[in-house]
Order: C-alpha cells, then sequence, then structure tokens
C-alpha cells in the first residue's frame, strides 16, 4: 500500500472528499462512492503520478484507487435527542408488519398504542404477493406516513445471495423521465409496483384530507427497499410537498446510477442499520449494486453512528463492520432499533 501524495496537494482533483490509496487488487472499486472505468480512472491520475513520481500507471493496471475515508466528512455520533426522533417512525415501520384489517382501523396493538393519535386513510396487501402497506397522517409529525411491510431474514437471505440476480430498469409509466442508465433489483421493482398506484391514491387523499405538507415512507428490510423506491416514485406524481425517507435493515436496491440519482434527487433519507445485520451488504457490490449516502449505523455499545457517503467501509459503519454474511449476525436484522424489534 502506497499513499500518494498528501491530501492537501490533492484536494483539487478528487472534488476535495477523499485520501488517494492504491492498493493491490484484481479489480476497480470506487472513488468517491463512484465505480470508475479503469481508463477514465488512469487519465484522473496521470497528474498524480508524473507530479510525485511516485508509481507507474497503466489502464491495464491491476491497482485501484480506493476513497477510505472522506476527508472533511466525519462519523459523528447522534445524540440522545436526534436518535428518540426516530422512535415514531421505527414504530410505523414495525407496524408495516400488522394486518391491514387491523391498521385500517388502528386495532393492531402495541404498534399501534404507541402513535396513538394517528389517522388511517387506506391499507392493502395480502401479505404474500403484495407487501402489506399502510397511509395515513399523524397530526403530532404534521405528516403523511406510507409504510411498507418487511420479510424475514430467511426469506429475503436467498433473493439477496442469489449469483443469478437479475436487474431492470425502472417501470417507465410509474417512473416517467427516469434514465435507463438506472437500474433496481428486479425483484424490488416487482414489490413496489404491485401496491403503487393505490399507494399513490391513497397519498393523495391524505395529502387532501388532512392539508399535509409533508409526507414520511418508512419500511423494514424488504420493506425499506419498497419504501426507497416510493421515495423516488411519489414525487414524479406529487409536488407542493416535501418527502421524508426512513429505512431499517435495507438491503442494497440498485445500481450505482440509482444511488447517485437518490442523492441527488431525495431529499431526506437515513437507512438505520442494527449492529451486524448482513441484509444491508446484500446483494454484494460485486454485483453491481450500491447504497445510497444516508447510512445511521447502531453499533455493539448502542451507539448510533452518522456514516456519511455511498457505503463507507469505516470500521464504524456496517460495510467495514460486516464485509461478509458469515461476520453477520441474522437475529440483528429485526433491530432491536432504540428498544423497538420489528414485527406485529
Amino acid at each position: 500500500m502506497r499513499l500518494i501524495g498528501q491530501p492537501t496537494q490533492l484536494e483539487h482533483m478528487i472534488d476535495r472528499t477523499c485520501f488517494d490509496i492504491f492498493y493491490h487488487v484484481p479489480r476497480l472499486d470506487f472513488l468517491h462512492g463512484h465505480q470508475i472505468p479503469s481508463k477514465e480512472l488512469a487519465s484522473r491520475l496521470l497528474f498524480t503520478t508524473q507530479e510525485h513520481q511516485s508509481t507507474q500507471w497503466s489502464p491495464s493496471s491491476s491497482f485501484v484507487l480506493f476513497c477510505l475515508r472522506p476527508l472533511f466528512v466525519r462519523i459523528t455520533a447522534l445524540s440522545t435527542s436526534q436518535i428518540s426522533s426516530f422512535k415514531p417512525f421505527t414504530l410505523y415501520a414495525s407496524t408495516g408488519y400488522c394486518n391491514p384489517s387491523t391498521t385500517i382501523n388502528w386495532s393492531c396493538g402495541s404498534n399501534c398504542q404507541a402513535n396513538p393519535t394517528f389517522k388511517p386513510v387506506a391499507s392493502g396487501g395480502d401479505g404474500d404477493d403484495v407487501q402489506f402497506w399502510f397511509v395515513g397522517f399523524d397530526p403530532t409529525l404534521k405528516t403523511v406516513i406510507v409504510s411498507h411491510q418487511g420479510t424475514d431474514t430467511s426469506q429475503i437471505e436467498p433473493i439477496l445471495t442469489d449469483g443469478d440476480i437479475i436487474t431492470e430498469t425502472l417501470d417507465s409509466t410509474l417512473f416517467p423521465g427516469i434514465s435507463s442508465d438506472i437500474e433496481v433489483h428486479s425483484g424490488f421493482a416487482k414489490a413496489q409496483s404491485l401496491a403503487a398506484n393505490d399507494v399513490l391514491a391513497a397519498v393523495k387523499t391524505a395529502i387532501s384530507s388532512f392539508k399535509a405538507t409533508q409526507v414520511t415512507i418508512v419500511g423494514h428490510s424488504l420493506g425499506g427497499a419498497i419504501a426507497l423506491l416510493d421515495s423516488v416514485f411519489l414525487p414524479l406524481h406529487i409536488s407542493g410537498v416535501s418527502f421524508k425517507t426512513v429505512t431499517y435493515g435495507m438491503p442494497r436496491v440498485g445500481n450505482q446510477a440509482f444511488a447517485n440519482y437518490v442523492d441527488a434527487h431525495v431529499t431526506s433519507l437515513t437507512h438505520i442499520n442494527n449492529k451486524e445485520d448482513f441484509v444491508p451488504i446484500l446483494p454484494g457490490r460485486f454485483l453491481g449494486f450500491h447504497h445510497p449516502s444516508g447510512e445511521v449505523h447502531i453499533m455493539d455499545n448502542n451507539q448510533w453512528v452518522s456514516c456519511p457517503g455511498q457505503d463507507n467501509t469505516s470500521a464504524e459503519c456496517t460495510v467495514g463492520d460486516v464485509p461478509n454474511i458469515f461476520d453477520g449476525t441474522e437475529s440483528d436484522h429485526d433491530g432491536p432499533y432504540d428498544g423497538i424489534a420489528m414485527g406485529c
């Protein structure tokens, strides 16, 4: 391993974000969270290698540039009040597992009782072909809530680790104007599409009925993946309101272009990962999947930290803490998230 120059000498080359480190590995990794073809990477490094005379670079070289840590954006611990602010949304994500017959009249037991002022508008799904979902309004938080059911680890792991994972472009009817460069996991795309129009209609009704100006989308596991797709879908059809997305134990949903689109267009995203939960590292980056920015990681000491950038590799963040599924812990997937375990 060899450090090429000092950070201050290279800031203008790398958008003031990354240390330049060479690793001898057989494939490219990432610069500033983005995968770069070897020829482009070589051209960007030409100045560095010539000025510092530290190493030789050619487009066929097996060395890669890897951003270890942002220079100016540090991993920071969340305050107690910041952590507490997520609790209502955690409860709504947990309530996503409850049968629609109980969420439509808000009679789902302790999950519903924990957010007692909620006004349900619509619910749906069968928990089989279509994940449960519900939409309503929280007058205390002054936001429309959209919640999607997740699935347990034993059901989702085979989907995420299958070597024949298929990606597809987003449906142009549901996602008008989205570039064909953007691709997502086909299973997640189908799961989101099955309820998309019903959810959209319910959100419009809730906004109109309660004169809402904010929509918050939540989900755990597969429900988190659907929620992330909703965070792209809903703003394409609804204007005049702000959107917020909070997910838990969310797997990677799409390719680099998708992650970049989310970073550029989804105004408020937090995806919370618990300890050694391995679902968030799936599907693997080697398959072309990437997380958008916005990770919050709950560490083993129960400290919550904000992990800047896409797929932050720090040991304090999920990708660094759980480098493969064998280092993960299945039971961490359901929580607890600030004392709340997912499920109805």
